[in-house]
């Protein structure tokens, strides 16, 4: 504000100038070089203030960005939503290795403004176009006593605003070492939040909403099935991070475009409700190795009084780079099943031998005990249930030796991703699939050793083309091999940025599990199709599970960077089925799994049940057979974080609709407009929903199917049992 009370005394001085010029007495006291001088200063210091500090306004005028230099040279920004304050003045700036303060002593170079307004059309999405329309400021920065560079650039969209840093190529500044990032998000008050602990190593939590305030890691109970570890702090969380405020605003901060970089964890100062960027470090403490020219990711702040307005937000994708593949025909959604979740109750095994222990594996000992899932014979049955039911692939985990010895014992080269077990014909299988309709998808679990992966990956993708296998799921269970590297770090963060374009190379899709969480990468390299980082279904098998507000949460979180392969379809609920002395179970009705799939967008889903459960339920299981996993429309009709989600689609192929409906531990009723159905035509509407006795935890399975006629101007009520939902398909009839 130093410049801002400068401005005002002078305007004070100059307006008595000009009050008086017309007294003699008085003005000629005054010398005409003291007048201009003061003339002088004056356009001197309003220079400095409008290149000091300036605003951005978005294309709707309802959010507005400040800058400001303090009277250190300290970068500060502040946020408006409609004149309300959302984030106060912040800092912003970056360390150095080489002692380098990039927070203070800098002065304005330049600065301009710029707006931006395209439509583009993603490969696979939940919608066929997407606007991407903001105003740009760009802040050009000098630091006094280094002459060292750098840029900031904000850019504020309709849904919120995000920044970046900017390194130009300088005489003073080269190769460069990142020791912290500093760029702050000074709140405006102890806001609900939805939270996961900040960990280096795993996003696989459930969520906790608590106050800002009421953010401590230490009181968490950390047993709940997450094999690795690596929690920063106390009051460390991760992004994305959802919050409502008191008055009714929606704050979601994020961040996009996470390339060459370590991903940013959020270190909260519970007092002050101020977020402090936390970077991943690498094994010996830096955080990123950069070069100029360069640029960090965008920080993002989604910012909306309508949670459906962050919910279906693409902010995150608009701020990545176009699509670097010319040639897309052969990127294609898919619709799969697969021997894994017989694994996760206890009916099979991954490894052959099914010991665990590798110890006679050298000398070709190992003896098979018949609970081996990923079987030349098993897997034919479920080519057999995907030919049948019209999905489009067969997921396999378990074919390829070094399952006896792969999780915790932090082996290098543990597998070869070429080798299958005996009990596992590559080419009869293969040639089985091919003769009815069906794609293969790939398997391949690193166990964490990324520079085996590495070492072997030209030789795996080459398998996979031999084979026609058109994509693959990979893993990263486990500690990393480069050796005390974290997952979130920017190694590998490369890494998994550099799978995916050595396998669009190939024309290959890639579906990632334990990675760093997407941030929109996916529109720079679609064939990157799909990934978990975040707590998926798989949890509800043989731990304490997700919670029912789980996957209300999830659209909010971490599905705002790109799609979840999250494993719904689960129809057999309580794992007792299975072992009756098990406890675990979804925390889900069977509806609730139907409405997933509207619900939790992924361009690769799977139905990921036993072929024999569905065989059970065949009425609810049309729904799944029936739901497309590419979109032409998507509305979301309701939001609220945390309590309930009613989404609808429609098929980019057809003129069907299709329509998710989820809640939480609570049971709900709404009442949906459907005028989101074209005017003059009829809809048989096929209803799946809770029975009137369903409930998450004492009736899961209870279920009812009911079909209607409907049009443009109808309405459905619809009744959510605890943990419940509802699915429906429209289908036009005239």
């Amino acid at each position: 504000m130093y410049f801002y009370e400068i401005i005002v005394q002078n305007i004070f001085k100059l307006s008595f100038f000009v009050t008086n010029i017309n007294k003699p007495d008085i003005f000629l006291q005054i010398s005409k070089t003291t007048i201009m001088k003061k003339i002088q200063l004056f356009a001197f210091l309003f220079l400095a203030l409008i290149t000091n500090a300036q605003t951005l306004i978005s294309p709707s005028k309802q959010i507005q960005l400040g800058f400001e230099l303090d009277s250190n040279g300290k970068p500060t920004y502040s946020v408006k939503y409609k004149n309300k304050s959302v984030v106060q003045s912040s800092h912003l700036g970056l360390r150095l290795k080489d002692g380098t303060d990039f927070t203070t002593g800098f002065e304005v170079e330049n600065s301009r403004q710029t707006t931006f307004d395209e439509t583009w059309q993603p490969v696979l999405g939940e919608q066929s176009t997407v606007r991407n329309h903001y105003n740009e400021l760009s802040i050009s920065l000098k630091q006094k006593s280094s002459s060292k560079k750098m840029n900031i650039i904000f850019r504020v969209f309709d849904e919120g605003v995000a920044f970046r840093y900017e390194f130009p190529k300088q005489p003073d500044l080269n190769y460069f070492i990142i020791s912290d990032e500093l760029s702050e998000f000074h709140l405006t008050g102890n806001h609900k939040t939805f939270w996961i602990p900040g960990d280096f190593d795993s996003q696989e939590y459930a969520y906790n909403e608590t106050l800002l305030s009421e953010i401590d890691i230490q009181k968490l109970n950390l047993n709940n099935g997450i094999g690795l570890k690596s929690i920063s702090g106390k009051s460390v969380v991760q992004s994305p991070l959802m919050m409502k405020s008191t008055d009714g605003i929606y704050i979601n901060i994020f961040e996009a475009a996470v390339v060459n970089y370590p991903v940013m964890h959020l270190d909260l100062d519970v007092n002050a409700f101020t977020l402090t960027s936390k970077l991943v470090p690498n094994a010996i403490g830096d955080k990123a190795y950069l070069r100029t020219p360069s640029v960090t990711p965008w920080r993002t702040i989604m910012i909306s009084n309508d949670a459906r307005d962050i919910v279906s937000s693409k902010m995150i994708f608009n701020l990545n780079e176009p699509s670097k593949i010319k040639d897309v025909s052969w990127i294609k959604p898919m619709k799969y099943v697969g021997v894994w979740w017989e694994m996760h109750v206890g009916k099979s095994t991954w490894d052959y031998a099914g010991s665990q222990n590798a110890q006679n594996a050298a000398d070709g000992q190992l003896k098979p005990t018949g609970k081996h899932g990923a079987t030349t014979e098993n897997t034919k049955r479920y080519i057999d249930f995907a030919a049948k039911h019209g999905f489009d692939g067969v997921l396999v985990e378990g074919w390829n030796v070094g399952w006896e010895d792969w999780f915790g014992n932090w082996k290098e080269d543990v597998f070869d991703f070429t080798t299958p077990y005996p009990d596992f014909n590559l080419k009869e299988v293969n040639d089985y699939a091919k003769s009815k309709g069906i794609k293969m998808i790939m398997h391949h679990e690193t166990s964490g050793s990324v520079a085996n992966y590495e070492r072997h990956l030209d030789r795996a993708m080459n398998l996979m083309k031999e084979y026609g296998y058109p994509a693959v799921k990979t893993g990263y269970v486990g500690r990393i091999i480069p050796r005390g590297e974290f997952h979130d770090g920017q190694t590998m963060v490369n890494h998994y940025n550099y799978v995916a374009q050595r396998m669009a190379e190939n024309k290959l899709m890639v579906n990632s599990h334990e990675s760093s969480r997407p941030t929109g990468y996916n529109r720079t390299y679609p064939n990157y199709i799909a990934a978990e980082a975040a707590r998926g279904n798989e949890f509800n098998a043989w731990s304490n599970g997700n919670p029912p507000m789980h996957e209300t949460i999830l659209p909010f979180t971490r599905l705002l960077g790109g799609p979840m392969d999250y494993t719904p379809g689960i129809f057999e609920i309580k794992m007792n089925v299975y072992d009756k002395s098990k406890k675990e179970q979804v925390h889900t009705t069977l509806a609730k799994q139907l409405a997933l799939y509207v619900t939790m967008y992924s361009p690769l889903q799977m139905a990921a049940d036993l072929p024999e459960n569905y065989e059970k339920y065949l009425d609810a299981f049309q729904f799944i057979k029936d739901v497309p996993v590419d979109w032409q429309e998507s509305k979301y009709l309701e939001a609220e974080p945390g309590d309930y989600l009613t989404v609808v689609r429609k098929d980019k192929n057809s003129e069907r609709w299709f329509l998710g409906a989820i809640t939480d531990e609570n049971t709900r009723q709404t009442e949906i407009k459907l005028d989101f159905l074209s005017p003059n035509k009829k809809y048989e509407a096929t209803i799946y929903q809770d029975g009137s006795d369903a409930d998450w935890e004492k009736n899961p399975k209870s279920y009812v199917i009911k079909t209607i006629q409907v049009n443009s101007k109808s309405k459905i009520k619809l009744h959510l049992a605890k943990g419940g939902g509802t699915a429906i398909s429209f289908k036009p009839i005239n």
